[in-house]
């Protein structure tokens, strides 16, 4: 059943992620300047990754 009211194929999934400090610490100042918290700015940049990947692919 789902408690959340949002369509299954809506709701995000959970992916366990394992960084480097170095690399959660970079990512981690990104994020802070961009306003956004660590896991907001790792799936911003995998969005627009995606999007770059989708467009390459069509040109």
């Amino acid at each position: 059943m789902n408690e959340n009211k949002t369509p299954e194929k809506e709701q995000k999934k959970q992916v366990p992620l394992r960084l480097s400090p170095t690399l959660y610490a970079e990512l981690a100042k990104w994020a802070e300047d961009d306003f956004r918290s660590i896991n907001g700015q790792i799936e911003y940049l995998l969005t627009e990754c995606v999007k770059h990947r989708k467009r390459a692919k069509d040109e």
